[in-house]
């Protein structure tokens, strides 16, 4: 009978867990969009300065090296909050509040990087702190952590099932946790998903991907499908090329925290001075590239493309930290519509096929590949996206293009 209590317990908690989890996330967002809003768009319809987008993205460099010189690197990369998890069953949170200051700096300034990263730190933390404080449940804390990084990627970007599986999914097979385990951490991801949802529509706001308009797909866009696969995986070859150029540089100047920051603050300014759609996380900006891909043209949407590759690289190894999720999946889009308007093949077909193998071969995790797109393409493209991903897997990455140790 105690058993059963304590199990019961246990989902309580798990599924107020998840609604934290889901309102904090919320929270974070409405502060990072309300912020940009301020400054991207009040702040400059009141000035005529040409030179605004490299002032603001400099000077946002040098605040977000100075705090990193005083409070530490953060956030860490979504990678090394799991392996600190997986490894000591638990994530620091004595510094949560930095970590959110951390996190919210480069979004502000405009930097190519998404919200994940900083995110899942900052849950992971208060997941441990949760499970610190309830005794009953001490030796719970790393499957709390666990399930609230989760639910935190399952509500980012809008999908429950890629939050599930993303962190289970191996190199080698998909392992799943038994089955009440897996109870548990639906629970959270599903209260954390629906808080978001109920207070999105409570104040109006839409965050996240969006479904992208669906569009009967002509059986011969099948034929494209190979070449459409090749092109994404060259792209994820030019995302690891890049990754690589920029680990060098991080390397070499390691020690010049703030000035790191500070020359990524200029890259990113001059950057989105030419190209506004190489700035922020992409995910607003999917829609504009596909309602205006012919009056921006080809040439221009694979430029962008390749130009954020390199940026979304480029913010990270500088110290404007975040994701490259989000950035990678705009890529995808950008080079899609591309493609579309180069071969004259459905615009729906060309973005998700492009998109999944890009993404593939930057995840190299087929299964969340596509529960993580599912979001964008609709159902009846599932079986060419799973295609595209398991191809994108298998091609391997050469060893000169392995990232550089930090």
């Amino acid at each position: 009978m105690g058993q059963a209590k304590n199990k019961l317990l246990f989902m309580l908690y798990t599924v107020i867990l998840g609604a934290v989890v889901g309102a904090v996330i919320w929270a974070f967002l409405r502060v990072m969009n309300a912020g940009i809003e301020w400054l991207w768009h009040t702040v400059p319809s009141m000035l005529s300065f040409p030179l605004y987008t490299v002032c603001v993205c400099t000077a946002g460099g040098l605040l977000v090296g100075l705090w990193k010189h005083y409070f530490g690197d953060y956030p860490e990369e979504l990678p090394v909050v799991f392996g600190k998890v997986k490894k000591a069953g638990r994530y620091p949170y004595h510094n949560v509040w930095t970590v959110i200051v951390s996190a919210l700096l480069p979004l502000l300034i405009g930097a190519s990087i998404g919200p994940e990263a900083g995110l899942t730190g900052v849950i992971a933390g208060l997941c441990t702190w949760v499970g610190d404080k309830l005794k009953r449940f001490h030796k719970e804390v790393q499957e709390l952590t666990a399930i609230g990084m989760s639910a935190t990627l399952g509500t980012i970007f809008r999908s429950p099932m890629f939050g599930f599986v993303e962190p289970l999914e191996s190199e080698q097979d998909t392992v799943l946790p038994k089955s009440a385990k897996t109870v548990l951490y639906f629970a959270a991801i599903l209260s954390s998903f629906g808080v978001f949802i109920l207070l999105n529509r409570l104040t109006g706001v839409h965050t996240g991907l969006e479904a992208l308009a669906n569009e009967a797909v002509p059986p011969e866009s099948y034929w494209y499908a190979v070449p459409l696969i090749l092109v994404g995986i060259a792209a994820g070859y030019l995302y690891f090329g890049f990754k690589k150029l920029t680990g060098l540089l991080e390397h070499h100047l390691k020690k010049w925290t703030v000035g790191r920051a500070v020359m990524g603050g200029v890259l990113l300014g001059v950057a989105g001075t030419f190209l506004p759609l190489t700035m922020f996380s992409g995910e607003h900006q999917i829609g504009e590239v596909m309602q205006n891909m012919e009056s921006i043209g080809a040439v221009m949407l694979l430029v962008i493309a390749v130009v954020k590759l390199l940026l979304t690289n480029i913010c990270i190894d500088t110290g404007l930290k975040g994701g490259h999720f989000f950035p990678v999946i705009f890529c995808g889009i950008s080079i899609g519509c591309a493609m579309s308007l180069l071969l004259g093949v459905s615009v729906l077909f060309c973005t998700a096929v492009v998109t999944t193998a890009l993404v593939g071969h930057t995840l190299k995790k087929p299964l969340a590949t596509v529960l993580l797109l599912m979001i964008l393409f609709p159902p009846q493209l599932i079986p060419i996206m799973l295609l595209a991903a398991v191809a994108a897997k298998w091609i391997p990455t050469p060893s000169f293009l392995s990232p550089v140790p930090h």
